[in-house]
Parts: structure tokens; C-alpha cells; sequence
């Protein structure tokens, strides 16, 4: 494992005879990945997510975003392929035992929660493939094999016949697998406790890591605005349904790069919060963009600002959803699906009013206890989604217009699949 400081190689006896140091630096390593078991972290491993996450140390991050990036991370480092090296092995020796145990590899990691929504994606193409190539193969084989009279020909059709079956059932499964990626949950490879320790244990041997935000309510903010300012109003607000989100887009300076306020449901930022929300509602061509969850409680977000009189209720303003709805994460394939009893409690609770905008699909689906955290996507893939967001609103021509979005990426880290405007104008 390097040294992040001197970039000097020390293997697990220079370690163990340095007392955990380097041996050239003498600088501690916070981790020592052969007392870890099959979860394996390094120092270095650390370091690039870190880095990745806040962009080379030019965006604000959370925690929590820190801690799903480090998970989808260990997931591509853990994934089992020796069963189907061995398969690809035995198809040259014998196919008849190679190309079934291939297809049930295929199967099995596009099955597992222990694998990324990418992986099993691309097994299940895998299985289609393997169909694919079986039924052109069956095909050509019978149409180019010699007729005669002898016994032969039973072999032959026999040979046709458990090809086409074989590859039919490929076929299927792998269109059914990917049918099924958005009813998947994801489990994480490591506990949010053990996430934290690691991280408490990183800033006491390299220092705070400065792109870290800190929790919301210990964030300092101005107590006041510039009297001259509050004459004026915004044209456009995100409205976020957690503080910790819209602390995200503040700290990366989006409401400056955008002309526009920021605010949570909850109140944030506490001490500018109500002469903002004064400010907005003298505009009454104001345009609002709503950023939640997929969740229960972040889709109940666009009737709450439409009713509550401390928000937008009897008001001319457009209010756009900028997701996350269950319909963009069930027409994705690569978003981190978690699910608790609490959220299936919350979403059989929900009002007629706010089932009355969702599918039978979404519904079942929140009804599982599904949901999908923002805080899932690194900064800078939600900073891109939110701007793309409103540049397609404004070329909306009203009423529920549904804007998909595609930010596909392998870029530093999420790859993800995402979003879109619903104009609830």
C-alpha cells in the first residue's frame, strides 16, 4: 500500500515493523487492509474518493454522499466472476456443461444485491447474448447439417431442440432480469457506524478534510440582508425538502451561479430564511423548482408548497418538480435503492390527493418500503441534474410536460440515471 504523503510502496512487513507507518515518511496509515476481512480499504483507495467526490477539492460535500460513493466503490472491488471464469473455461472443453453453467453465473449476479445495479445489468445483457448466439446457432447448425437415413438425424434434431430451448430460456431471463433492476434493493458492504469510525479516524491522522460540510445547524450564516436588496425579489427558487441539501447547493455556490434562492422545507438558512421567502412572494411571476427524495416524504413536497399558507397557497407562481419521483427511478438502471418498515408506513399514509398523481407502479413500489436518497449522487452530478433541470423548464410549454434527463457517467462516480421536470404549473 503507498504512502498518500510520500507516494513510498510499504508492504504488510514494513507495516507491521514500522508499527503502522511508513517506512520512509514515518506517516500513519489509517487503514490496514489485512486485519479487514473481504471488505478491503487502503489508504490511497480513501484518498480518491475523496478526491473525486469534491472534484480535485473544488466542490462541498456531504458525508453521507462520501459514504454511498465508498460503498459503490467496494461493491466493483468485491464482485465474484470466478464462477464464470470457470464456465468460459469449460465451454472451450465442453460447451454442453460450459454454456449452462455460464448462463447460471449470468443469473446468479444479476440476481445478488451484493453486486452494483450496473453489474447485474450487464449480466442480464450478458444472458441475452448467450441467448442470442444459442438460437442462431441451433438455426444455422439444422440447416447445414447433412439429412440421411440413419439414426443420426434423432441426434441431430435432439441437438436443434435443447440449443433452442437453451437459448430461449437465456433469452427470457435476460429480459426479465432487467425488467426487474428497479425492484432491487442495494445493500451496502459497509454499516453507516462503521463509515463513521473510519472517517473520525481519517481527519485525526490527515487532518479535516475541508470540502466535508458539517452537519446544517452548525453552519455559520449572516444574520442579516442588505436593506437595499430585499427591495428586490428572485425570479426562480430551489426548494429542498432536507436542510442538508440545500446547504449542498449553497456551499457550491449554486444560487450564485444560477440567480437564484435557495431554501429548505425545513427552514434553511434559519437566519435569512423568512425575509427570503418575503422577497419571493412579491414576485407573482415566480418560478419554483422542488428537489426531494424519491420517497414517501419528498413527493408530498409539491402539495405542501401548493397549500401551506406559509408557503405558495392561493399564488399565480409555476412550481416545477425536479424529482426525484419513483416514475425516473423505475426508468433508470444504476440508482442506489435502499428500503426500511418505516418508509412502507409512510407511504400507505399517503393522502388521496398525492396518490391521485402517481401509477399503480409507483405506488407498489413506494408501498415496498422503497426509496432513493439525493444524497446517493456526488455534488457534482446533482449540481448538473438541477441546472439541467430548470434550462428545460423554461422551454416548457406548460401543464405536466416530463423532461428525461440522461447523466450517464463513469466519471469520478456515480453513473447514474436521472431526472427530469414535471411542471405542476
Amino acid at each position: 500500500m503507498k504512502c498518500i504523503q510520500c507516494q513510498t510502496d510499504n508492504n504488510h512487513k514494513d507495516r507491521t515493523a514500522n508499527q503502522g507507518r511508513c517506512k520512509n515518511c514515518g506517516h500513519p496509515f489509517v487503514f490496514e487492509p489485512t486485519t479487514m476481512g473481504q471488505t478491503k480499504i487502503t489508504d490511497p483507495f480513501f484518498a480518491k474518493a475523496i478526491s473525486d467526490l469534491s472534484v480535485n477539492g473544488s466542490l462541498y460535500f456531504t458525508p453521507q454522499q462520501l459514504y454511498y460513493l465508498i460503498n459503490k466503490r467496494i461493491k466493483r472491488k468485491i464482485n465474484n466472476v470466478v464462477l464464470q471464469i470457470f464456465a468460459w473455461i469449460l465451454i472451450v472443453i465442453i460447451p454442453y456443461i460450459g454454456i449452462p453453467l455460464l448462463i447460471f453465473a449470468c443469473y446468479q449476479i444479476s440476481n445478488s444485491a451484493n453486486t452494483s445495479r450496473r453489474v447485474r445489468n450487464r449480466n442480464a445483457r450478458y444472458l441475452q447474448i448467450i441467448g442470442g448466439f444459442l438460437l442462431l446457432y441451433g438455426i444455422l447448425s439444422l440447416l447445414f447439417s447433412t439429412v440421411d437415413g440413419s439414426g443420426g438425424n434423432w441426434l441431430i434434431f435432439c441437438q436443434f431442440a435443447i440449443t433452442i430451448i437453451v437459448g430461449m430460456l437465456s433469452f427470457y431471463l435476460g429480459i426479465r432480469q432487467l425488467r426487474r433492476q428497479s425492484t432491487f434493493l442495494q445493500t451496502v458492504s459497509i454499516t453507516l457506524s462503521k463509515f463513521q469510525s473510519w472517517l473520525e479516524r481519517w481527519q485525526q491522522i490527515n487532518g479535516t478534510v475541508e470540502q466535508l460540510l458539517p452537519s446544517p445547524n452548525q453552519k455559520r450564516l449572516p444574520t442579516s440582508i442588505n436593506p437595499d436588496i430585499t427591495a428586490y425579489s428572485f425570479d426562480r427558487v430551489v426548494v429542498c425538502d432536507s436542510a442538508t441539501i440545500a446547504q449542498l447547493l449553497i456551499a457550491n455556490n449554486f444560487h450564485f451561479e444560477n440567480n437564484c434562492a435557495v431554501l429548505s422545507i425545513t427552514g434553511y438558512p434559519q437566519s435569512i430564511f423568512s425575509t427570503v421567502l418575503d422577497m419571493l412572494r412579491r414576485n407573482p411571476e415566480l418560478n419554483v423548482y422542488v428537489l426531494h427524495n424519491a420517497s414517501p416524504h419528498g413527493i408530498t413536497l409539491i402539495h405542501n408548497l401548493q397549500t401551506s399558507s406559509n408557503w405558495f397557497a392561493d399564488s399565480t407562481v409555476t412550481i416545477y418538480d425536479l424529482g426525484l419521483l419513483p416514475r425516473h427511478v423505475l426508468n433508470s438502471r444504476n440508482l442506489f435503492i435502499e428500503s426500511s418498515p418505516e418508509s412502507a408506513k409512510q407511504a400507505r399514509q399517503l393522502g388521496v390527493e398525492i396518490r391521485q398523481e402517481l401509477s399503480a407502479e409507483e405506488l407498489a413500489w413506494l408501498e415496498s418500503g422503497n426509496f432513493v436518497e439525493l444524497e446517493s449522487f456526488t455534488p457534482q452530478r446533482l449540481l448538473q441534474i438541477v441546472t439541467q433541470g430548470i434550462n428545460r423548464s423554461q422551454i416548457s410549454t406548460g401543464g405536466r410536460d416530463s423532461v428525461f434527463i440522461d447523466v450517464d457517467s463513469d466519471s469520478s462516480s456515480s453513473g447514474v440515471y436521472l431526472v427530469a421536470s414535471d411542471s405542476f404549473g
